[in-house]
């Protein structure tokens, strides 16, 4: 094991750097994630009197960071909130900015050790004794301790492929971010939801030449109320050019080729965003020992009351606990996680008779775990 850099440190967003990873931090609690969700645990435990440390491969909220950079949420701020610390904003909705605004402040008034850009290689040990191995951004090994561990790594890094010729050129992306680079260029965006409809309205409404095209016979019916009118006039309007009932079959250098009811047409092109979904790495969740359950969606199985996992001492929060049913865990439900594990943590690891949490949120998070909600995007 090659010994780590100064860089190699986990940092208190609001003090110095406090741990060298060279030596392996010993915590009661590892989360993997720093996200809201991985963020709303630590807190939780913290506040329960235990210590806590936050591991990701990425920055603080990686995933909200790669956000479209004018995206605005679909919810309120209250709904965002962890740690009962308030969100406020001059918004009915809150913008991607406000929000990574907010979970910083969160960090530094929490005082949350977080370890950033530093990939977990490996998890091995056993409940009471974990042992986490990750690697930083200048290829540093270390090894972290830990009594219990939580996965918050959510979905977001692992979009769903697409299987066909040509979507490993560097012009596919499975992320939005913002439409200047493509200023007057052909731009084909792949699917039906809220991503593609709002990718698709801000391209065009920033002077690309738009293609729509989607499997299905029309946008989705989970399409945001107040998107849906602007997407489909603009589809009426032959603004945006749209193919439903229809696939990509070839992605070439300067054009697609498509599959539509009224035959094969292949479309000049200089870039496509294929905005199909995401996954969770169920890959290590099955390397861990985790069961997943192929009648229910591949949900990971674990218990409800508790969130942990078939493996003992290692919790499931946020949306990984849905399986394949990623429409169901957002911030709004899995900042509640952190209250279930926290709650479990203090029998298990001190003995004592945890709080019983409200009813509204108990029971939210377990229909969620045994999948029973089926609601939005």
């Amino acid at each position: 094991m090659s010994s780590p850099s100064s860089h190699t440190h986990a940092t208190d967003p609001g003090g110095d750097p406090s741990l060298d990873a060279a030596t392996g931090h010993n915590v009661d609690l590892l989360v993997i994630g720093a996200g809201p969700t991985g963020m709303a645990c630590a807190i939780e435990a913290q506040r329960a009197g235990f210590s806590a440390l936050l591991v990701d491969k990425g920055c603080l909220c990686n995933s909200l960071f790669h956000y479209p950079a004018g995206m605005t949420f679909f919810t309120t701020p209250e709904l965002l909130e962890i740690g009962d610390i308030p969100f406020a904003s001059a918004n009915q909705k809150p913008t991607r900015n406000e929000a990574l605004e907010y979970y910083r402040r969160v960090a530094q008034h929490c005082r949350l050790q977080v370890l950033q850009y530093h990939t977990v290689q490996g998890i091995s040990g056993f409940d009471g004794d974990f042992r986490v191995a990750t690697v930083d951004s200048y290829g540093h090994a270390a090894t972290l301790r830990a009594r219990k561990l939580v996965l918050a790594t959510g979905y977001y890094d692992l979009p769903n492929p697409l299987g066909i010729p040509g979507e490993q050129l560097p012009k596919v992306m499975h992320y939005y971010q913002e439409p200047h680079p493509y200023f007057g260029l052909d731009v084909v965006v792949i699917g039906g939801k809220n991503s593609a409809a709002i990718a698709a309205l801000d391209l065009w409404r920033h002077g690309a030449r738009v293609t729509l095209v989607h499997r299905g016979p029309e946008m989705h019916r989970h399409v945001k109320y107040w998107i849906m009118p602007d997407i489909s006039n603009r589809i009426r309007n032959g603004e945006i050019q749209a193919f439903f009932n229809s696939n990509v079959t070839h992605i070439g250098q300067y054009e697609v080729t498509l599959n539509t009811p009224e035959g094969e047409q292949t479309l000049p092109n200089h870039f496509v965003f294929a905005l199909t979904g995401y996954h969770p790495d169920f890959a290590l969740l099955e390397r861990l020992g985790v069961r997943l359950d192929p009648a229910n969606d591949r949900r990971p199985v674990c218990n409800p009351a508790t969130l942990e996992s078939n493996v003992p001492g290692l919790y499931l929060a946020g949306v990984i606990v849905a399986g394949e049913r990623t429409n169901e865990v957002f911030i709004e439900n899995g900042r509640f996680h952190g209250k279930l594990i926290a709650n479990h943590l203090r029998h298990a690891l001190r003995g004592e008779t945890a709080p019983p949490l409200p009813e509204d949120v108990a029971a939210t998070v377990a229909a969620t775990v045994r999948g029973r909600l089926r609601n939005q995007e």
